[in-house]
């Protein structure tokens, strides 16, 4: 019996003190900062992740007009869970109004490309060449299984094959 009431004091302790404890990461815009992202949420020109952003940083203002608004009552004016508030204010507040409202870029794609620039001119020459006997032209899946059976790629699609060609402008013949 002790044990939960122990348990149960430590966790209202808790809950009290995560509702009355004071933010460590403070937002305060310049009076340009609060324009340039009130425009962001007014234009329609943005992603909807970015107007989101500009809105959680214009209510985390510390000199916002209506005051300043907690966590929770922006997350759930904006329907996005407190964490991701903490994580807009803290972005802005450490690395700036930038890198807050934008993704990160990619410094490579997520996988690699199926065809290197020799497999790209493998790829045109077979275009170039004749098409098989009995065959008018070359399609993309036959240039596709052509690749694969010179073992110039593994595996490969015919959009693939399509948008590389589309890429170096080199037609199927005929």
């Amino acid at each position: 019996m002790d044990g939960t009431t122990t348990t149960t004091t430590t966790t209202t302790r808790t809950r009290t003190t995560r509702t009355t404890r004071t933010r460590k990461l403070e937002v305060r815009l310049t009076a340009e900062q609060r324009e340039r992202l009130e425009d962001v949420t007014r234009n329609g020109r943005n992603s909807a992740k970015r107007i989101m952003h500009a809105r959680v940083l214009l209510m985390s203002d510390a000199d916002h007009p209506l005051g300043r608004y907690t966590d929770e009552r922006i997350a759930r004016h904006l329907a996005v869970s407190e964490r991701t508030v903490g994580r807009v204010r803290a972005t802005f507040v450490r690395h700036g109004e930038a890198v807050a409202l934008d993704r990160k870029v990619r410094e490579a794609p997520p996988v690699p490309p199926k065809l290197d620039g020799a497999a790209e001119a493998r790829l045109v020459a077979i275009c170039c060449s004749p098409p098989p006997e009995g065959r008018a032209r070359w399609t993309l899946s036959l240039l596709a299984d052509e690749l694969v059976g010179r073992k110039v790629v593994v595996s490969i699609c015919r959009e693939t094959v399509r948008s590389t060609l589309k890429k170096t402008s080199c037609g199927r013949g005929g």
